[in-house]
């Protein structure tokens, strides 16, 4: 199968995006690679589809657990069966992971970089075929990037105890040419294809604001987004803290992430936001590496990063889906203060030496001088982004708040007043009928459909499961496992639509609800409760009402049963 077909069925997509194709070939041509792509374009797929391709299994080596869990929960879901190893397992799932691994019950395995060297990994690597390794976020193997990790240095001794020496390619989303430099020479890329394609992302609105009172600054911007889902980066845990409760106080549902809560309130954190129950995240930069939420509208820096790089990945967590999204910062010259306190205070690994720690010290202040000129120049915003990466870029880019002097408003999409769009009616149906099936099956509803398919879905109404297949981002897969209740979906919505009548958002959600409840399990509870509703003699209406299912559904249960 070639990596077309490969992408079409596990992945649903008919054609690559810029710099996948050249990517992917010449990984499956047995080359080394570095690939230096921008947030939301699409790196994964990059290694995941030679990965496919390729006898034996391929390791995928990442710091992110958050990405790690998302990604395997997303394999699985189109058929690729995944696995990762990392310091949330305990040693007895550990332990059946690599059993299963060693029977090649894998295609990938995602594994922290501190635990190349465990010998039972170490074992597990002797005894199969890995065929290739990815390194993911590769900037941390250079001292120049915004995360330098001590253990990335270990990668190439690693990649160098295998016998028959696997394919390599290193990931990352934003990259000086220092940084580059570095991941080649650090990671032992071997003749490498390099490949950066453009960091530019023209639906993304750059803006810088100086307020006297950056709560009442915050508080306006969320007024304008009605709802919408974002992220608010403060810098410390007291500002997410403080900024949490005034949301909350304000009526605003938020959730909060950082290194003081617990594990599970971060867990729950999370999976608030992921599911929409808490539509803005307030968080320090612990959040966001590997969350693939696609509908993040905004994103507020509440206090200025430490360096363009860690700005501009955060930032780039707006409008994954190719929709209109608003960068802000929120700048104050405190925040440069707040920026060199955490940088002479950062916590080194103890395998750092002092020379080491003060050489990561330099470079670390030489990048917040390149973060505080980009909050306070006068001159084009995005132009700035892209000479800083090695770009070149036109003088003014028209889409920034330096270049038009405005704020520019952002387009919403009305979520509770009645609509005349027939498309935005139907998109509205499709999402609420996807969020109810992440909520059953307890998975981020983006692991389901992008957004981005829903609208594609929305656009072609497929009323037969050819036609659902044609859908970008359905996969074989996900045709047979969600093809049936979306099409059933579509024929109910195509039929209120063309009565004529108005309809509102929350009637298309009702009518979702319906379709979902009609459509999913009966459990064995639920048909307890049905034979002693039967035998109490209620009656169809009242019982259709307590299940939250339609009468023909309940009719349909009462007739297995006799």
């Amino acid at each position: 199968m070639d990596s077309l077909a490969v992408l079409k069925k596990y992945f649903g997509f008919s054609s690559f995006r810029e710099g996948q194709k050249d990517i992917i070939e010449n990984i499956l041509a047995k080359r080394d690679v570095l690939g230096v792509l921008p947030t939301g374009a699409g790196k994964s797929l990059c290694y995941q589809i030679p990965a496919v391709i390729f006898e034996g299994i391929t390791l995928v080596i990442s710091p992110l657990i958050s990405l790690m869990h998302d990604q395997v929960m997303a394999l699985n879901q189109a058929g690729i069966p995944a696995a990762y190893i990392n310091s949330t397992l305990s040693p007895k799932q550990t332990a059946e992971a690599l059993r299963r691994a060693q029977l090649y019950r894998y295609k990938i395995i995602y594994v922290a970089p501190e635990r190349l060297f465990a010998p039972s990994f170490l074992q597990l690597c002797s005894k199969v075929n890995i065929s290739f390794v990815a390194v993911d976020e590769g900037h941390c193997v250079s001292q120049w990037g915004q995360d330098f990790r001590p253990s990335y240095l270990k990668i190439k001794s690693f990649i160098s105890s295998f016998k028959q020496r696997p394919v390599l390619a290193a990931f990352t989303a934003t990259a000086t040419s220092i940084v580059k430099q570095d991941i080649i020479t650090f990671l032992g890329l071997q003749c490498p294809f390099v490949l950066t394609t453009g960091f530019d992302r023209p639906n993304l609105y750059f803006e810088v604001r100086k307020p006297k009172d950056k709560d009442e600054e915050l508080m306006r911007i969320l007024k304008k987004w009605d709802g919408n889902s974002g992220i608010i980066y403060c810098a410390t845990r007291k500002n997410v803290d403080k900024v949490c409760d005034l949301l909350r106080n304000n009526g605003i549902k938020a959730a909060r992430y950082h290194a003081g809560l617990s594990d599970d309130e971060r867990k729950i954190a999370q999976e608030d936001f992921q599911f929409d129950r808490a539509p803005i995240m307030v968080a320090t930069n612990a959040f966001g590496m590997g969350i693939d939420k696609s509908n993040v509208h905004f994103v507020v820096h509440y206090n200025m990063p430490k360096d363009l790089e860690s700005y501009y990945q955060e930032a780039g967590r707006a409008g994954r889906d190719g929709e209109p999204a608003d960068c802000i910062l929120l700048y104050s010259k405190q925040d440069v203060h707040i920026a060199k306190f955490l940088i002479q205070n950062c916590k080194q690994s103890e395998s750092t030496s002092i020379a080491q720690q003060n050489e990561l010290i330099k470079n670390q202040e030489e990048r917040l001088k390149q973060m505080t000129f980009y909050a306070t120049t006068p001159y084009c915003l995005r132009s700035f982004i892209l000479r800083y990466f090695g770009e070149k870029t036109y003088e003014k880019c028209g889409h920034c708040s330096s270049c038009t002097g405005l704020q520019v408003l952002p387009s919403l999409k009305k979520t509770t007043q009645c609509i005349e769009n027939d498309l935005e009616l139907v998109f509205a149906a499709l999402r609420h009928l996807r969020n109810l099936i992440a909520i059953e099956n307890q998975i981020p509803a983006y692991i389901i459909f992008h957004d981005r398919t829903l609208r594609d879905m929305a656009e072609k109404m497929p009323l037969d499961l050819e036609g659902f297949s044609k859908v970008s981002g359905v996969g074989e897969k996900k045709v047979k496992e969600y093809g049936e209740v979306f099409i059933s979906l579509i024929k109910q919505v195509k039929n209120i639509i063309s009565s004529g009548e108005k309809f509102s958002v929350k009637e298309m959600q009702e009518t979702a609800a319906l379709i979902f409840n009609n459509l999913k399990p009966w459990s064995d509870q639920e048909i307890l409760r049905l034979r002693v509703e039967k035998a109490q003699k209620m009656s169809i209406d009242s019982i259709s009402k307590l299940h939250k299912r339609p009468v023909s559904a309940i009719e349909e249960m009462l007739q297995r049963l006799i």
